[in-house]
């Protein structure tokens, strides 16, 4: 019976033990959390006390920090170290009084000895330098990683945890190093390499360390082809095209590629417009053999990018008239059929818009409407092409009726909204205002972005200039201007364009013919005058419809074409703040942080 009751009691005693614990535990939580420091000390030294617990001791530790009771945690600490000298984390905390009372000597001097002490225990190790970087103390916790793979002789030791303390200090040398260590023995880690470079680095001499890494690294241990697809990876980066194609053709060799990952990276290139470098990819490809299974692909890429190139700027005809030569000899080779479409779309449009054949554009496009197999909507864009075959050749009224035939069969659809554009811009350029803005007003509500921005332009361009006689007629030479740069006849154009100030002094039409004689020289690759046009449009005609347009065009020139990412940076965030509803601000928001250095996911 006297065993039932003392035992009764010690249960008893225990569950009040632990009540009071709890009770105790959550009052100083909130004493901690109230940063009511003094208060939450007196609990947390109870409780440690009485636990042991190492939980209750950091928390302790770091309210006597915060009360600053220097002495008192020295006095403790030493005590603590005494009977647990396998316990680092004393020793450590022992520093940091040293450190944060001002005794950094002191402090650097028992950082050191628990450094050079790291025991023979990788798990061991880990925690040690986890106790350092709880208190932001990153390069000592680097140090202890460093001390560990020595002292367990193996360099691949915690790279994650290296990499993931570097990239947060964005430390881009070793983090360069880093990676490139793990790159030897995890090729499989290159994407995410890539990813950590992209959202760390901020301009080119970060490229640059890098890439003089990667030629150390090349040289020192050529067999790595993981360090040549950086090194490629670097390059592209850099918009150093040429140099990336010159990797990719020597790698190629040096292991007898079956040329996947040239032609891969040549879409790359097509991407990024730089034409000429695609084109001498596709050629190396094609020297493979026809046996190789890219061979066709290639082919016809080839001929892609060399219409990609024509169309880019100025252009010869002799070059356009090859061009149209080839896709005709795919055309005869493998007939008029749905995987020969792309062929004929191009070969009609080079003869309509470069060769001035509108006869033979307009029945290669009969033709193409004719093929069997092809999509509804594939046929609907034949006709569209068609009509605007039917418009240049001056028979509006055939162009009218295609372009009536798509946007009824494909009402409230993209297609439908295009071919509805088509008709007002007709009626625009023809001098019938009032239609074409009717037409361009329901297009306002189109599902695609892209027409609603533009029929919203054409209905604005359209009311903002028919307030005087004077700006209706100059509104007029406008269209025709407009008319002759949709025919790609951009000397007329421009000469159209400078009529209309000496026609109509002082008319309404100024930031209009800005932003068209923009793209007009932008299309011919005379980029300064280009740049010139649109700073003359967002400096002096900030409320213009075309502003939003025009800080876009420039920023993307300025990034691309003219090697200019800060300045570009400005006018994106420019455009992001000061118009939040523009089409282009959800791109721009995305350059932007892209400029800066942000990871976006490209």
């Amino acid at each position: 019976m006297k065993r039932i009751i003392f035992l009764f009691f010690f249960i008893n005693l225990s569950f009040f033990a632990n009540a009071q614990e709890n009770v105790d535990e959550a009052l100083a939580f909130q004493y901690y959390q109230q940063a009511d420091y003094e208060k939450a000390s007196v609990l947390l030294e109870k409780l440690f006390n009485q636990t042991k617990n190492d939980s209750y001791f950091e928390l302790y530790f770091n309210a006597l920090i915060k009360i600053k009771k220097y002495k008192e945690s020295e006095l403790l600490l030493k005590k603590l170290i005494k009977q647990n000298p396998d316990k680092p984390q004393y020793m450590i905390a022992l520093g940091r009084v040293y450190q944060e009372s001002g005794r950094a000597a002191e402090a650097n001097q028992v950082y050191l000895e628990v450094i050079n002490n790291v025991p023979k225990d990788e798990n061991k190790i880990r925690q040690i330098a986890n106790d350092f970087y709880r208190f932001e103390a990153y390069d000592l916790a680097v140090d202890v990683f460093l001390k560990g793979r020595k002292t367990l002789a193996d360099d691949q030791l915690f790279a994650f945890d290296l990499l993931s303390i570097y990239r947060y200090k964005k430390n881009k040398p070793m983090l360069i190093q880093e990676y490139l260590n793990v790159l030897a023995t995890l090729p499989q880690m290159l994407p995410q390499a890539q990813n950590a470079f992209a959202s760390v680095f901020e301009d080119n001499t970060d490229y640059q360390l890098l890439q003089l890494a990667l030629f150390k690294k090349i040289q020192k241990e050529p067999q790595l082809e993981v360090f040549t697809e950086m090194l490629i990876w670097q390059f592209i980066q850099q918009k150093e095209y040429e140099l990336a194609l010159r990797q990719l053709i020597a790698q190629d060799k040096r292991t007898n590629g079956n040329g996947i990952t040239l032609y891969n990276t040549a879409n790359t290139f097509i991407a990024n417009k730089a034409f000429t470098t695609a084109i001498k990819a596709y050629e190396y490809i094609l020297t493979k053999g026809t046996e190789t299974e890219i061979y066709i692909p290639a082919k016809i890429e080839l001929i892609n990018a060399k219409y990609e190139l024509a169309i880019t700027g100025k252009y010869e005809k002799q070059a356009i008239q090859t061009l149209a030569d080839q896709y005709q000899e795919i055309l005869t080779a493998y007939g008029k059929i749905p995987q020969t479409l792309f062929a004929l779309k191009k070969l009609a449009y080079l003869q309509a818009y470069y060769l001035n054949d509108l006869k033979k554009a307009e029945t290669t496009l009969e033709d193409g409407v004719k093929i069997k197999g092809l999509q509804a909507t594939e046929i609907a864009q034949l006709k569209i092409e068609l009509g605007d075959i039917y418009l240049l050749s001056k028979q509006p009224w055939e162009a009218i009726l295609v372009y009536e035939q798509v946007s009824k069969q494909f009402e409230g659809q993209v297609i439908g909204s295009e071919a509805r554009y088509r008709s007002a811009k007709l009626n625009f350029y023809v001098g019938d205002f009032g239609y074409a803005k009717s037409q361009a007003d329901i297009l306002k509500a189109s599902t695609s972005t892209l027409i609603a921005n533009d029929a919203l332009n054409l209905s604005l361009l359209i009311s903002d200039n028919l307030l005087s006689k004077n700006d209706s007629l100059a509104l007029t030479m406008y269209a025709d201007a407009d008319m002759l740069q949709f025919m790609n006849k951009y000397n007329e154009a421009l000469v159209k364009l400078d009529s209309i100030d000496i026609s109509f002094p002082n008319n309404s039409l100024t930031d209009d013919i800005l932003m068209a004689k923009a793209k007009i020289y932008i299309k011919e690759n005379e980029l300064i005058k280009g740049t010139t046009a649109l700073k003359n449009l967002i400096t002096n005609h900030n409320t213009s419809i075309w502003i939003d347009d025009a800080l876009f065009m420039l920023a993307d020139i300025l990034e691309n074409k003219l090697n200019n990412p800060e300045e570009a940076k400005k006018l994106y965030q420019q455009l992001v703040n000061d118009y939040p509803g523009s089409m282009f601000n959800a791109e721009a928001r995305k350059r932007f942080r892209n400029i800066r250095g942000d990871n976006v996911g490209t």
